[in-house]
């Protein structure tokens, strides 16, 4: 009845933190949902600069009742101030904003002739929602998917939204799996920082059922990226290099 108060039990997404240690030494601490998190480190470290290959690491380990993640490097580590200095510069000669030098280094500008058709757009963000049954059970987490012209490859969840395209860059990694011919579909707001880990992993083409900042879009026109925001029913929109998109 109406005003009555009725006891039930509900799902509750799961957080928690972990700290990744490098060579020994604290690199950072995630606050991320505790699912694939050999991936989620091996696609942080990879978009952080501080590994391009799987190979680069020698050892990981993953001690989930402690939350910390240990990593041991085949290669050099970088001083620590390129992963944390701010730095502006210029993007493909339009003096456009990098705010962290290892942002500089591992930014990358597109150049993948993967295009696909509008139908794909609107399919592909279905099967997203479709197939993120922690989101319908929970309401509280992110959702990022790797996809190709056929359809979605590999989806991850996370409470974080940098975490599930992490995931997703880490499964490649793993993997093997090359980039150049992929797109990325995401169910959340396209800021620069997923713009940028976007481009990092060499997806042309970012899929959203959000809105995207307006440096977002600065970014992805320099660096050639197309974005497909606000894909909700029938309609969406187009925002930058629209040549990838088949009407």
């Amino acid at each position: 009845m109406e005003g009555e108060l009725h006891e039930q039990e509900d799902a509750i997404v799961l957080e928690q933190p972990l700290t990744i240690i490098v060579n020994g030494e604290e690199f950072a601490t995630l606050v991320c949902s505790p699912e694939h998190l050999d991936e989620l480190v091996l696609g942080f470290l990879a978009s952080e600069g501080v590994i391009r290959f799987h190979d680069d690491i020698h050892q990981l380990s993953i001690d989930e009742e402690r939350g910390f993640a240990y990593v041991d490097l085949s290669v050099p580590l970088a001083p620590a101030s390129s992963f944390s200095k701010r730095f502006i510069g210029s993007c493909c000669g339009k003096s456009r904003q990098f705010y962290l030098l290892n942002d500089v280094k591992t930014a990358k500008t597109i150049t993948t002739s993967t295009r696909i058709r509008v139908e794909q757009c609107f399919a592909l963000m279905n099967t997203l929602q479709n197939e993120s049954t922690v989101f319908r059970h929970t309401g509280g987490v992110h959702n990022a998917a790797l996809c190709n012209e056929e359809g979605m490859i590999i989806a991850r969840s996370d409470i974080g939204r940098h975490n599930a395209l992490d995931k997703i860059y880490g499964y490649c990694l793993r993997h093997a799996i090359p980039m150049r011919d992929k797109l990325v579909a995401f169910s959340g707001r396209v800021s620069s920082e997923i713009l940028l880990k976007a481009s990092k992993m060499g997806a042309g083409i970012v899929l959203s059922k959000s809105a995207p900042t307006d440096l977002a879009l600065q970014l992805a026109d320099d660096l050639h990226m197309t974005v497909v925001g606000f894909i909700r029913g029938t309609t969406l929109n187009i925002y930058t290099h629209p040549e990838r998109i088949i009407v």
